[in-house]
């Protein structure tokens, strides 16, 4: 699992290498930490004033992830492709996202002690992901990135380039190019990547909609699209979409957000089919 982060210079930032204070990891180092589920390395493939860009690269451990959903408690969401075999490793995912979170810990929250000045400062930043996961809707980053001013450039991923009749996958390769701060930038990507993916490794409870609010607040009801990313970051959960409704914008709430409709249960499906295969064949009696 790869991202790489890319600042150049602008009138305001005439250094590109001001991005590794902000983040505070030293280019000249290669840095690893453990995570839940496996390993994330942070280097700098480039760091001068003209270009500087920073690359996370996550391992995933299929059998630390089986293992952390069962601790944890599952989420509810099965991976297409089973618990060992499946598309975790390589697929941006909520599994990114935990990552930024606890490697540029600081940077999320806006802290910088060396150059503080550097905190409320729009950089020029490219973000580019090989591989994320958007269920073969390839426009749906586009909505999701481009109101908070992203210029969005999605490409599909093809199930086997030797083959091109199979078509492409639901995958598409990301890049993301804008003037934003970095807190920003890592701020949008820890809540949106696991909307794209539209699944979570972990069990999604409350403290996830207080998270919602603290990370997104400020864009989150603003967005044309607000009623899927609440919906699908809070696991399809209508309680926890309406806490979050209800904290953001207590008095329009309904007018401005349609709040998402549950599932119908699988039992429930079972019986419409039997009364419409029945209400077919106009059955009369039943043994």
């Amino acid at each position: 699992m790869l991202l790489t982060l890319t600042s150049t210079p602008t009138p305001q930032t005439p250094d590109a290498t001001a991005l590794s204070y902000l983040l505070h990891k030293h280019p000249d180092r290669v840095q690893s930490f453990d995570l839940a589920i496996g390993t994330a390395t942070v280097l700098y493939p480039e760091a001068s004033a003209e270009k500087t860009t920073v690359a996370v690269i996550v391992d995933v451990d299929p059998i630390e992830l089986v293992q952390s959903r069962y601790r944890r408690g599952k989420s509810g969401d099965n991976f297409s492709l089973g618990e060992y075999v499946n598309d975790r490793p390589y697929a941006a995912s909520s599994i990114l996202s935990v990552a930024l979170s606890k490697l540029f810990r600081t940077a999320l929250t806006g802290t910088c002690k060396s150059h503080p000045e550097l905190v409320g400062t729009e950089l020029a930043l490219t973000v580019s992901i090989p591989v994320v996961p958007c269920g073969g809707d390839a426009e749906l980053p586009r909505r999701l990135f481009e109101p908070l001013g992203w210029d969005v450039t999605a490409i599909p991923v093809q199930l086997d380039p030797h083959l091109p009749t199979w078509g492409n996958s639901d995958f598409v390769s990301l890049t993301l190019t804008g003037e934003h701060t970095v807190q920003s930038a890592l701020r949008h990507l820890y809540v949106l990547l696991p909307v794209l993916d539209d699944v979570k490794h972990y069990w999604v409870g409350p403290d996830e909609a207080d998270k919602l609010i603290r990370v997104a607040g400020e864009w989150l009801a603003s967005h044309p699209d607000s009623a899927l990313i609440m919906s699908r970051y809070l696991a399809r959960r209508r309680d926890l979409v309406e806490s979050v409704v209800d904290r953001l914008i207590p008095d329009q709430a309904e007018a401005q957000i349609e709040l998402p409709r549950p599932d119908p249960p699988l039992a429930r499906l079972r019986v419409d089919a039997v009364l419409a295969t029945l209400q077919r064949l106009h059955v009369r009696t039943i043994v």
